[in-house]
């Protein structure tokens, strides 16, 4: 990939990978640092990447520095994070509100191909190349994921 390339790719995915990073980490300065950290990797290894496979490969690059925000953050979870989350169990009913808080409820593996694949709008292939999975595993999934979403919805009903 030439400069010139990657700099189209940087302009085109940019808030792509920023919406993803957000979905995921609920913080904007993370996401924007997840952003930097994607794209400085793929810099770094920009001459052999194919410019055909840079959607995939920084999605997939972003979904790994994602997964190692987690971990560091797991590690050194700190007490205004968990103050934060418990402040967000006050359910709201508001539909957007509601699916981000389902969204949280489920494990991260599931909620990352929810993510791509109704919010980024992956198909099964992309999702499976993106996070090192087959493609039965993302089909998997993503039923269960969705299958939990409506569980976590129809107690909200049940709660109104």
């Amino acid at each position: 990939m030439t400069q010139k390339e990657y700099n189209k790719a940087v302009d085109k995915w940019s808030d792509n990978i920023f919406r993803f990073a957000l979905k995921h980490l609920k913080n904007e300065m993370s996401a924007n640092d997840i952003v930097q950290e994607t794209f400085t990797k793929v810099w770094i290894k920009h001459e052999e990447i194919n410019v055909a496979k840079v959607k995939s490969y920084l999605f997939t690059t972003a979904y790994h520095c994602i997964v190692d925000w987690v971990k560091k953050e797991k590690r050194s979870c700190d007490i205004e994070q968990t103050e934060e989350r418990s402040s967000s169990q006050n359910y709201n009913f508001d539909l957007q509100e509601v699916l981000e808080d389902a969204l949280e409820k489920l494990p991260a593996i599931q909620k990352t191909v929810v993510l791509l694949r109704d919010y980024e709008g992956y198909n099964y292939a992309e999702i499976a190349e993106i996070t090192d999975l087959t493609e039965s595993q993302v089909k998997v999934y993503i039923f269960r994921a969705r299958k939990g979403l409506k569980e976590y919805i129809k107690r909200l009903d049940l709660v109104i």
